[in-house]
């Protein structure tokens, strides 16, 4: 990296040489049974410079000449963007807990033996589900350096179980799944096993629901299937600068329920998205985006922070070493609300509880809207719920559905690894069902 770096100041009036290695392995389970076991190693280099006022990037994996990586990050200088970014600086490191020994020792033994009680709690209920899912663990460590003098490293390790169950009857597909993830050892693979088993209690039956505008309690898998898509989008500092987000110019408003607040916060411990500096080697923070239905900042890293004139929040990130910087969310938070699950489906006369749904952010998306169809979402009736719904589809609008808000639940819980919120329930939401109109 040194190498990497002292060649590109040559080149340039500012570079950042940023490393990324990791070693995974994954336990695949499918048809209720063990189907392999893998371990994957992988090692990425990419350089960032700012040459002639515009912005050159090269990346490379594995063995790799420095020299020729330097060339091509200086020939795609020449059709860069502008740059307008500074790199950061020297600063005092921010300490976040992402390391766990105990998740870098795990033995494959004790992988599989998760994965496999997942299954067999299951199965030994419903013999007819199909099981397929995966346990992770991975290690790696991330590492920066510029021509600012930041020279800065972290090492994180990761813990993922997902599992799903489908179940077959004649032309009728049940999928029903859940996972959890963690820098730290959990052993709450069990809490898995029962969220699949709830789900499949609840779809025993089937019930029918007429097309027009309903009470939707969506579940905090609900949440992150059909929500978070199109507030992550409002929110990215990109499109805010270019004023296709509907919050652009907005913040201070209040355009949200009072109640609802939402912050993005990479400085948690134990979770996979957070670290303690971003991937351009700002420092991450929490950045309170909705307080108290009150537009708050939006998600910046360095260009397009000073695109806006404000400083980074510590939000750039890169889909992997190889990819250009963009802004983007680590750990989206929802707060919770004062009203239990069971007390908001007591209170829809007619309904729909949701849980997972299909195609969810292929809408527009920048407009703020979100739909899909249910993949798995049950019928309420008078407070109860009554089967499950197939053939059916919501819709809606953030901007909407948001503004006010009839309960928010207390029971907030981590869905995947950069996910945090309780059961929502949201009114006047778009219902459209084959079975009939209303």
């Amino acid at each position: 990296m040194e190498r990497l770096l002292e060649l590109a100041q040559r080149e340039s009036q500012q570079c950042e040489v940023f490393e990324v290695r990791s070693e995974s392995t994954l336990v695949h389970f499918e048809a209720n049974r063990l189907k392999q076991v893998e371990t994957k190693q992988s090692h990425s280099v990419a350089v960032r410079l700012v040459r002639d006022g515009r912005i050159g990037f090269a990346s490379a994996s594995g063995e790799y000449s420095p020299e020729r990586l330097i060339e091509m990050a200086v020939e795609t200088s020449s059709f860069g963007a502008p740059a307008r970014l500074t790199f950061p600086g020297t600063r005092q490191t921010l300490a976040v807990k992402l390391y766990d020994e105990r998740v870098a020792s795990l033995e494959v033994a004790s992988m599989i033996e998760m994965g496999s009680g997942v299954i067999e709690s299951v199965v030994g209920r419903y013999k007819d589900v199909q099981c397929e899912g995966m346990v992770s663990r991975s290690t790696g460590s991330v590492h920066i350096i510029n021509s600012n003098r930041l020279d800065d490293s972290f090492r994180q390790t990761g813990l993922g179980l997902f599992m799903e169950g489908m179940r077959v009857k004649d032309t009728d597909m049940l999928f029903v799944g859940d996972g959890v993830a963690s820098c730290d050892l959990f052993l709450q693979a069990d809490v898995i096993a029962e969220s699949l088993l709830r789900q499949l209690e609840l779809a025993s039956r089937s019930a029918t629901i007429t097309t027009g505008s309903y009470p939707v309690l969506f579940t905090p898998l609900g949440v992150g299937a059909a929500l978070m898509g199109p507030l992550a989008v409002a929110f990215n500092g990109k499109n805010v600068v270019e004023k296709a987000s509907r919050l652009a110019g907005r913040a201070g408003e209040e355009l949200f329920d009072v109640r609802l607040s939402l912050r993005d916060d990479a400085t948690l411990d134990g979770r996979p998205t957070s670290a303690p500096f971003d991937d351009e080697g700002t420092q991450c923070r929490r950045i309170d985006l909705i307080q108290n239905g009150v537009v708050g900042d939006f998600l910046y890293d360095l260009q397009t922070a000073a695109e806006a004139g404000v400083e980074s929040t510590g939000s750039g990130h890169r889909g992997d070493a190889r990819s250009q910087v963009r802004p983007g969310k680590s750990a989206f938070v929802l707060e919770e609300g004062d009203t239990s699950y069971h007390e908001m489906l007591s209170g829809i006369d007619e309904g729909l509880v949701v849980e997972e749904l299909i195609g969810a952010n292929q809408g527009n998306l920048l407009a703020g809207d979100f739909g899909g169809n249910v993949l798995l979402g049950y019928k309420v009736e008078k407070g109860e719920i009554v089967g499950r719904v197939k053939d059916t589809m919501v819709a809606g609008n953030i901007m909407d559905v948001l503004k006010k808000v009839p309960a928010i639940g207390t029971d907030g819980r981590w869905v995947g690894g950069g996910l945090r919120t309780p059961s929502l329930l949201c009114d006047g939401v778009s219902v459209s069902a084959k079975r009939g109109e209303a």
